[in-house]
C-alpha cells in the first residue's frame, strides 16, 4: 500500500536537492535574464556538462532539451527525470515503501556493507543501502522493472543516502567522528509533465557535439583540478553497481575511464576544440571568478584568455557578470563571488581576427602565482613592484635564495633556475612540480586522514569545535605533533618530503624551520589544507610545468662558477642583515656573508651580467651601512619598495617603525 505521506509534494525529491559542487541552481535566473537581454528565440537547449541537471530541468518546460554528463550517477538521474519511457508509479512507490520498512538486523552482509560500514554510513545503513541496490538490480535483470523504473529507484536511493552521508556533500573523505544515527528514507521523485522532447546522453562532451545540433548550447565545464569522478566516486559505485574493488582510505573505485580533460592542463585545448565544433546559434558559458577567496574551490584550469579566444572566433562576445554571496563556514568578510556568463552570438564562419568584446563589469583575477610555501620574507605581495624592474629579454632567469620560489615561478624567460641552500626546500619545490596535481592532492589527503588532521575545506570549522578567527590549532595540536614526529623519524625519501609538505600546511604561519639536529620544530598553526592552499598548490604546479624550470641546491657563491651570458638575469633575495627574520636568530647570516655576496655581485657587474637584489636598507632606526656604501661605490640603482612583513610575530611592532625595503639593480 502506498504511504499516504507521499501525497504531500514536499515529501517528493526535487532534482535540485543533491549536494553538488558548483551547482547552478542560483544561476537559473541569471541565465534566463541573459537570454532575455539578448532577445534570444530558441526551440532547443543543450546542457552538455549538465551535472545534476538543474539547468536542463529549468528549460524543460520551455523547450526541447539535450542533456549530457559523463558520470553514471548523473546520467541515471536524467533517465529518471527526463526519460520518456512510462513509469508504473504504483510499482515504484510500492518498492519505496518496502525499502523504507527494511530491518537492518534481518539483513546479511553485502558488498556495500563489507566495504563502506562506519565510513560514510553506519553499519546498519550500509547494509540497507547494499540490499536495496542489489534488489533494484535483480528486478531489472529479471525484467520486472523497466530501465527508467530502475533509474527512478536508484535516483531515489542516491538522493536519500546523500542526505545522511557522513560528509559535507562529496566523497573525497568522510568525517572522522562517531557517525550520528540517521534514518535512510527513500522518497518518490517530483516528475514534471511537459510536451517537449528530451535527448539524454552519457559521453565525452567533445565527442557529443560532433553529432548534435541545438539553438542554444549551455556550457558549464569543471572549474578546477578536482575531478568530479573523485568527489562522487561512491555515487558512481551505486549507479553502475559493478561491485568494483575499492582502495584507499576514501574507498574509491577505478575512475580512469571518466577523467575529465577539463580538470587537467589540457583544459584550454579541449575547450577550444569543443567551441569550434558546436553546431548552434548561441553559446552560453558560465565560469566564475574566484578572485583571492581562500575558501573557494579555485584551482582554475581554464583561463579567461582561453575562454575569450575560443568564443570570439565564433562570433560576437558579451560578458555578463553578477555578484553572489557565497556560503562560508568560518567568519570571513570575503563572501562575494563573481559569476560570469560569456554569451556568444555565433556567426557562420569561424573568425581568424579578434573582435570587440563587451563586458558589463571588469573581472578581478590574480596576476601572479603564489607559492604554497609561506617562506619568511616571501615576495608574492611585492611581485607587482619587482616585476616592473625586471628586463623582458631574458634567456635564463636565476632565482638565488629562492625560498618558496615566488619570484622564479612568475619569471618570464626561456628557462628558470631556482637555487636554495636548504635541501628540504628544494625537495619540496621539486615535489610540487614533478607530481601531477591530482595525484599529489590525493596523497596529501591520505596523510591528513592517516593522522586525523582537520579538513575545514570539506567539513567546515564547526565540525572541529572551532571558528575561523581562532583557528584549528587546538584540534590539530596532538595530531600535528604526531605527524611531526613521524616526519623527523623518516629517512630521506619522497615520502619524507610529502610529510614535510603537509607539516608546512599545518604549521605556524605555514612556515619552515629546523633545529640544529635538522628536525622540523615549528609548532602547530591555526589553518589547515584549506581552499587557499589548494589553489596555490594547483596554480604553482601548473605554472612550474608550463615553464622550463629547475630547482637545485646551491650557495650564492656558486654563481662565480656558472657560465652566464649577458642575456641571463640573476635575482637574489638573501637573508637580511638587519635581522628581519627568524633565520637570523642563531646567526644564520653574518657580515661576512653580506660582504661575500657583494663581492660576487661586483664580479657579475664587471661581466655586465644583469642582476637585481632585494634587501632592507633601514629597519627600526638601524641602517645597512655595508649595503649603502657598496651601492654608492658601484653606482647602482636603488628602488624603494612599499611593503612590511605583518604575518610573523617577530615583526608585530614593525608598523610603528621605519622599514625601507629596496630593490638594487645594475641596469
Amino acid at each position: 500500500m502506498i504511504d499516504a505521506g507521499f501525497g504531500n509534494k514536499s515529501s517528493f525529491v526535487k532534482i535540485n536537492q543533491r549536494r553538488y559542487l558548483g551547482s547552478k541552481t542560483r544561476l537559473l535566473k541569471f541565465i534566463e535574464e541573459t537570454l532575455e537581454q539578448e532577445s534570444v528565440v530558441y526551440k532547443s537547449f543543450a546542457d552538455i556538462f549538465a551535472g545534476t541537471g538543474v539547468v536542463a530541468h529549468h528549460f524543460y518546460n520551455k523547450t526541447n532539451i539535450i542533456v549530457n554528463d559523463i558520470l553514471d550517477s548523473n546520467y541515471i538521474t536524467y533517465l529518471a527525470f527526463f526519460g520518456k519511457e512510462p513509469i508504473r508509479l504504483d510499482v515504484t512507490l510500492s518498492k519505496i515503501n518496502e525499502y523504507n520498512s527494511i530491518d537492518a538486523a534481518m539483513l546479511d552482509e553485502n558488498y556495500f556493507s563489507s566495504n563502506f560500514s562506519n565510513t560514510y554510513f553506519d553499519h546498519d545503513n550500509s547494509k540497507r543501502i547494499g540490499a536495496i541496490r542489489e534488489n533494484i538490480e535483480n528486478l531489472y535483470t529479471s525484467g520486472e522493472i523497466s530501465e527508467r523504473e530502475k533509474a527512478y529507484l536508484v535516483t531515489s536511493l542516491i538522493y536519500s543516502l546523500d542526505r545522511i552521508a557522513n560528509t559535507v556533500g562529496h566523497y573525497d573523505a568522510y568525517r572522522k567522528i562517531e557517525i550520528p544515527k540517521k534514518e535512510l528514507v527513500l522518497r518518490p521523485l517530483n516528475l514534471i509533465k511537459t510536451r517537449h522532447s528530451s535527448h539524454i546522453y552519457k559521453c565525452d562532451a567533445n565527442e557529443l557535439v560532433k553529432t548534435i545540433k541545438a539553438d542554444v548550447v549551455y556550457i558549464d565545464p569543471p572549474y578546477n583540478s578536482r575531478q568530479y569522478s573523485d568527489a562522487y566516486h561512491l555515487l558512481e559505485n551505486i549507479a553502475s553497481w559493478g561491485k568494483h574493488p575499492v582502495y584507499g582510505v576514501a574507498k574509491k573505485i577505478d575512475r580512469s575511464h571518466i577523467k575529465s580533460r577539463y580538470s587537467l592542463k589540457s583544459a584550454g585545448e579541449a575547450f577550444s576544440d569543443l567551441i569550434d565544433k558546436l553546431d548552434t546559434k548561441y553559446i552560453l558559458v558560465s565560469y566564475n571568478d574566484m578572485g583571492d577567496h581562500g575558501n573557494a574551490r579555485s584551482q582554475s584550469r581554464l583561463t579567461d584568455h582561453e575562454i575569450v579566444s575560443a568564443l570570439e572566433r565564433r562570433g560576437k562576445l558579451t560578458i555578463y557578470e553578477k555578484t553572489f554571496k557565497q556560503f562560508t563556514t568560518g567568519k570571513s568578510d570575503k563572501n562575494d563571488l563573481m559569476e560570469r556568463i560569456f554569451f556568444c552570438r555565433v556567426e557562420n564562419k569561424i573568425r581568424t581576427t579578434p573582435v570587440t568584446i563587451t563586458t558589463h563589469k571588469n573581472a578581478s583575477k590574480r596576476e601572479f602565482v603564489k607559492s604554497p610555501l609561506n617562506y619568511t620574507g616571501g615576495k608574492h605581495k611585492l611581485m607587482p613592484q619587482i616585476n616592473q624592474h625586471i628586463p623582458k629579454d631574458i634567456d635564463t632567469f636565476y632565482d638565488i635564495f629562492c625560498g618558496g620560489a615566488n619570484v622564479g615561478v612568475n619569471a618570464h624567460s626561456k628557462s628558470v633556475v631556482c637555487v636554495d641552500k636548504n635541501d628540504n626546500v628544494v625537495h619540496l619545490l621539486s615535489l610540487m612540480k614533478s607530481t601531477n596535481f591530482e595525484e599529489l592532492h590525493q596523497e596529501i589527503l591520505e596523510v591528513v586522514n592517516e593522522h586525523g588532521l582537520s579538513q575545514s575545506y570539506v567539513n567546515g570549522y564547526d565540525a572541529y569545535g572551532a571558528e575561523s578567527s581562532k583557528g584549528l590549532g587546538v584540534f590539530n595540536k596532538e595530531r600535528y605533533l604526531s605527524l611531526r614526529a613521524a616526519y623527523n623519524k623518516t629517512k630521506t625519501s619522497r615520502k619524507k618530503t610529502l610529510l614535510l609538505l603537509v607539516l608546512v600546511m599545518y604549521s605556524f604561519n605555514n612556515q619552515i624551520r629546523f633545529n640544529s639536529k635538522g628536525e622540523f620544530n615549528l609548532p602547530v598553526g591555526k589553518r589547515d589544507y584549506n581552499g587557499s592552499l589548494r589553489r596555490n598548490l594547483a596554480e604553482f604546479n601548473q605554472a612550474a610545468n608550463d615553464k622550463n624550470i629547475e630547482f637545485t641546491t646551491g650557495d650564492f657563491r656558486d654563481l662565480l662558477n656558472y657560465k652566464l651570458s649577458r642575456k641571463d638575469f640573476v635575482y637574489l633575495d638573501p637573508p637580511y642583515l638587519l635581522g628581519l627574520a627568524a633565520y637570523n636568530e642563531s646567526g644564520g647570516w653574518s657580515e661576512k656573508d653580506e660582504n661575500d655576496l657583494y663581492d660576487v655581485l661586483t664580479s657579475l657587474n664587471k661581466q655586465k651580467i644583469r642582476f637585481a637584489l632585494s634587501n632592507v636598507i633601514e629597519h627600526k632606526g638601524t641602517k645597512n651601512a655595508i649595503l649603502q656604501k657598496w651601492v654608492e661605490r658601484l653606482g647602482l640603482n636603488m628602488h624603494i619598495l612599499n611593503f612590511d612583513y605583518k604575518n610573523s610575530n617577530y615583526q608585530s611592532n614593525a608598523k610603528n617603525n621605519i622599514t625601507r625595503e629596496v630593490l638594487v639593480t645594475n641596469y
